[in-house]
């Protein structure tokens, strides 16, 4: 899979917005000792539960597939002259 440019700020964008949706949909909220992987397959997983994501096949689940998934959603629902995107 082609490597996007600015993957690591789209990652952290994706957080953002994704911690910010879990928070708005009952979840109390991420802790300080979770670990980032944690962080992104529990965003994820809110996501896919709430249909807005669509699903890895069970064989391709891990971290970095986590990480990938959550950077194409969030580059696909950013304006196209955001500055990420460029």
């Amino acid at each position: 899979m082609k490597k996007l440019k600015n993957e690591k700020e789209l990652l952290k964008k994706a957080m953002e917005i994704g911690q910010a949706y879990a928070v708005k949909s009952g979840y109390s909220s991420f802790s300080g000792t979770d670990s980032a992987d944690d962080k992104v397959e529990a965003v994820y997983r809110l996501l896919v539960h709430d249909k807005l994501l669509t699903p890895l096949p069970e064989d391709q689940e891990s971290s970095q597939n986590f990480r990938r998934r959550l950077v194409k959603w969030i580059a696909g629902k950013l304006p196209a002259d955001h500055p990420l995107l460029q």
